[in-house]
């Protein structure tokens, strides 16, 4: 039995903020944004709303996707490092929310790498043949922990969520092979003490690496090569360190996910978000390769391989 997404769904904020709206409140500008980190502007989330209120709309749409019930729904992972309180989790908030009655419910704290972290988790417990669904999500209101006077990180966070539901899918479907890791060490280098603090130069040196060497490791790990990957999802932190991870991989531009310049760093929701806009947009079609890769504070990092499709 392998494990696969079997449907998608994505919440994102109304409210745009530009690199110019930002341009009024401090000082920066626009092109020194996008040369730097590829966003032109970001998602941000009302005061009224939490995390769990967007992750709530990500699986509504996940779930009828799919084509399932909140009920069928064994076990819900949401991969967060602003939840809405300490306790309860978002995931047992969600569980309350969506009626998902007969579901265990955890909350994943890997920061940029959780929702690889829950496709993984969730992995294990349906090929085990303990869960049939597992609702994974990644939710993130990174605009509460952001300090908006220091240009080094405002410039860069956006709050949104996606979530997917995974399940048993045919022979030869969903993922192939997955890397997790994790150096505490680098932990000094992206923290959260009231606000997101950041060395963006140790970040950014470590995720060149990692991102890259990852994406290598699980391609080798399912018996593939780089040629045989359709499409490449990488963590929406900055376009520099992506472009970075597929120049590693020898992979064509069009081939790369690119929604880091419409919603910033979304944390653990970026890689969800960007699978709904790709597959809605036609370039993850049934039986494609898709790798994914992602890193975080921790520090972390996570990537797997799939085949896409039911």
């Amino acid at each position: 039995m392998n494990a696969g997404i079997i449907g998608i769904g994505r919440y994102i904020p109304e409210k745009v903020v530009t690199n110019f709206d930002l341009e009024k409140m401090m000082d920066t500008s626009d092109e020194w944004i996008r040369t730097r980190t590829g966003i032109e502007e970001r998602r941000i989330a009302s005061d009224r709303t939490g995390t769990s209120d967007m992750a709530y709309e990500a699986s509504l749409r996940a779930l009828e996707n799919a084509g399932i019930t909140a009920e069928d729904i064994d076990l819900i992972l949401t991969a967060t490092v602003t939840p809405d309180y300490s306790f309860p989790s978002v995931s047992c908030v969600l569980q309350e929310r969506l009626g998902a009655k007969n579901a265990a419910a955890m909350d994943i704290s890997a920061a940029c790498s959780g929702f690889i972290y829950g496709m993984v988790t969730a992995k294990q417990f349906i090929e085990s043949g303990a869960y049939r669904y597992v609702l994974v999500v990644g939710a993130e209101k990174l605009s509460k922990i952001t300090n908006w006077d220091d240009r080094n990180t405002a410039v860069l966070f956006g709050d949104g969520a996606g979530a997917a539901v995974m399940g048993p899918v045919s022979d030869g479907k969903g993922i192939l092979s997955f890397e997790l890791g994790a150096d505490g060490s680098g932990g000094k280098y992206l923290y959260q003490d009231k606000y997101i603090c950041m060395n963006g130069r140790e970040v950014f040196k470590f995720a060149v690496r990692q991102m890259g060497e990852s994406a290598v490791h699980v391609i080798e790990k399912a018996g593939l090569k780089t040629e045989d990957v359709d499409f490449f999802i990488p963590h929406q932190a900055n376009i520099r360190i992506m472009e970075a991870a597929r120049e590693r991989l020898g992979l064509p531009r069009e081939k790369m996910s690119v929604t880091v310049n419409k919603f910033g760093n979304t944390s653990a929701a970026s890689i969800p978000i960007s699978i709904v806009e790709e597959v809605e947009a036609g370039k993850i079609k049934d039986g494609d390769i898709v790798v994914m890769v992602g890193f975080g504070g921790g520090l972390t990092w996570g990537a797997l391989a799939m085949r896409w499709g039911r």
